[in-house]
Order: structure tokens, then sequence, then C-alpha cells
């Protein structure tokens, strides 16, 4: 097994308790002290501090970046604003999701955030495909403040930080060095990411869990703050045979670049893509709430009746969530099965249990927009 690496906040997780596991190539803090419950309804009801440094960073160059990166993902980069930033795709000529991908306009250039798993094969994908300049960035972590206290937290150290809409993006210097803020919801709660040098990363991290308000959170309650938002995990979630339409990603994909748009397709997958958006998926993301305790995790095989001799979809995520006090899923079905209230049956453990299709969020974010 290849080495796995550590990020520059390794030191202080050990510190602070943490129990590490193995995840896209580093060793990265699971728990704490606290456990994944109670971390869970802390950012809920606080703010939790996410490491998120094993994430790419990447910067754009160049005076068409915008609209170099257009061929490579569905979205409008050309009207993203300044000062702005948007979710985005990189797609496949099947029309799969290749990974998905947080993408900043600051000025002269572009700043992207792509998965830890996938950023060596996304930064070798745009310097095999753009013209601009493809810059990563390898001197810097990634923090992820959030919960209903972030904005005080932060504002504590970052003044500006108070007055970002849900997707701003800033650059403002502070006593920890140059920070590279957006405001996005990473668990479905108000919150910020923050990019800081790899010199920096320690003290601001010490700085933030200094605060009453504030307690570190592992990969553990990461997924079950994800899930009950209804957010995607790359590689369970969606991964490369999966569509944005089968995803139910349609509002990730902007008008200008549908058909009839001012500039519509030009992407990977365009005409799968495109003709989907028209006619729909052949299936759909959706959401399950298992009835009773048990929950139903990755893997599941979902059942149309109790006696179908075989599976019409399956779970991709599914845990106990710790906010709506019952487990939740996510998962795949055929779109003729995906309406609201739909029952279905899941087989845990050989039997058979019935579960009923909902809509998402299983709980509303708490964007400040």
């Amino acid at each position: 097994m290849p080495e796995l690496e550590r990020t520059p906040l390794y030191d202080l997780h050990a510190e602070l308790g943490a129990k590490f596991v193995p995840f896209a190539g580093y060793e990265m803090p699971v728990q704490y002290r606290l456990g994944v419950m109670k971390e869970h309804l802390h950012t809920r009801t606080k703010a939790g501090l996410f490491d998120v440094s094993h994430m790419g960073q990447v910067i754009l160059r160049g005076d068409d970046a915008a609209a170099q990166l257009e061929m490579l993902v569905p979205a409008s980069i050309v009207g993203l604003k300044e000062g702005r930033q948007r979710y985005g795709l990189f797609t496949n000529e099947a029309g799969g999701i290749e990974d998905d991908l947080m993408i900043a306009h600051r000025g002269d250039h572009l700043f992207l955030v792509v998965n830890a798993a996938r950023k060596q094969a996304d930064i070798a994908h745009m310097k095999r495909h753009l013209g601009c300049s493809v810059e990563p960035v390898d001197n810097r972590a990634l923090l992820a403040l959030q919960g209903p206290a972030a904005e005080a937290v932060l504002a504590a150290i970052a003044p500006a930080a108070a007055d970002m809409r849900f997707m701003d993006v800033i650059v403002t210097d502070t006593d920890h060095g140059e920070l590279w803020i957006s405001r996005s919801g990473y668990t479905g709660e108000d919150g910020f990411e923050i990019s800081v040098s790899e010199d920096g990363a320690e003290a601001l991290a010490r700085a933030l869990v200094a605060d009453d308000r504030v307690e570190p959170i592992g990969l553990g309650a990461r997924d079950s703050l994800r899930l009950e938002a209804g957010l995607c995990l790359y590689g369970n979630d969606i991964d490369a045979a999966t569509s944005p339409v089968e995803a139910g990603l349609e509002w990730a994909i902007q008008k200008v670049r549908r058909t009839d748009g001012e500039r519509t397709g030009g992407f990977p997958g365009a005409d799968r893509i495109l003709a989907e958006l028209e006619n729909g998926a052949d299936r759909r993301r959706v959401g399950l709430l298992p009835e009773g305790r048990a929950p139903m995790r990755e893997g599941t095989q979902l059942f149309e009746t109790e006696e179908a001799a075989g599976p019409v979809g399956h779970v991709t995520s599914g845990a106990f969530g710790p906010s709506v006090g019952r487990p939740v899923s996510m998962g795949y079905v055929p779109t003729g099965l995906a309406r609201t209230g739909t029952r279905l049956f899941g087989e845990v453990r050989g039997k058979r249990l019935p579960v009923t299709i909902a809509d998402m969020p299983f709980r509303p974010s708490t964007y400040k927009r």
C-alpha cells in the first residue's frame, strides 16, 4: 500500500484526540473525542472546523480562462461575476461526471477547488485540454468552518467575512497572513472555506478551536451532515457513469449552456446531457426514508415489491441522521418510481424492509443568501 500523505494539521489533529482513517491517499481524522453524533449536532448548533487540506486547489490564468474552462464543464463560467463562485462538474464524453468542483472568479484568474481523490486526474485533464495556464496550489492548506456561529467566529479574525453572502469570495489580510475565503455550505450549514498558507495553517486552526463555540469535526460527521443536506459525495452518489440529470444536478447547468442558449453545448457529453435536460433520464437520484431504526447504507439493493425477483435500484449513501432523528439514505431508482411517497423495499441482512421516496434535503439549509 502506498504511504499515506498527511495534511499540515496532522499533529494538531493527533493532539486534539483524532482517530485517523485512510481517505483519498491521506491519513485523515474520522472523529475526535466528542464522537460522530455529538460532532454532528455541535456543527448544527454552534460551529465545526473541518480540515479539507487534502482537496486540490488550482488557479487558471489567461484572458480567456473562463471560456476555456467552459469546454470542460456545463456551467456558465463566462457569466460568473468577479467575487463570486459557482458549483461545476467535469463531465466525460459519455455524459458522466468525472468530478464536481467549486469555481471562483477572482479578478484576473479563476480559483478552483476539486476533490482529493480526483485532483491529479483533474489537473492532468485541464493541462491536456486547456490553452490557459493551469497552476496547482501546493503550498496552502484548506479549512472549512461550518455552523450558525461560523460568521461570528471567523469575523473576529477576518472582519470582512461578516459582509459576505452565500457564494461570495474574498482575499483578505489577517494576523494569519492572506486568507482566501469563500462562503458556501459544505455541510448544508452557513459557513466558510478558508485557504491559508501551510505555514500559517496550524496557528489559524488553533485560533479557531480556541473559541468555545468551535469543535474539530471528522469525516464521520461530515458524511452524515452532507447526507442530511442531500449533497452528493463524489465516488458514492455521483461518478463517471452518472449524468448530471440522473443525479438531479440540473441546477448546475445554467440556461445559457442548455439547448437554444447563447453558449449551448461544447462540453464533454453534451449530446446526452442536453437530451436528458429536455426529455429526462431513465433513472434518478432520490431521497429515501427507511421505516424503523435500521439505516440502509451504501450498496443496499432496492426492490419494487417485497417479493420482486430483481432489484430496481440501490442506495449510494445511508446513515442515521442525528439532526432528523431517524435513518436517511439516498440512491438511484428508475424515474418511473422516483415520485415522492413511492414505497419500495430495501434488502438489509436478508430482509426486505419498507422505505419511502422522500424530498431532499432532509433538513433545510441555512445558507446566508
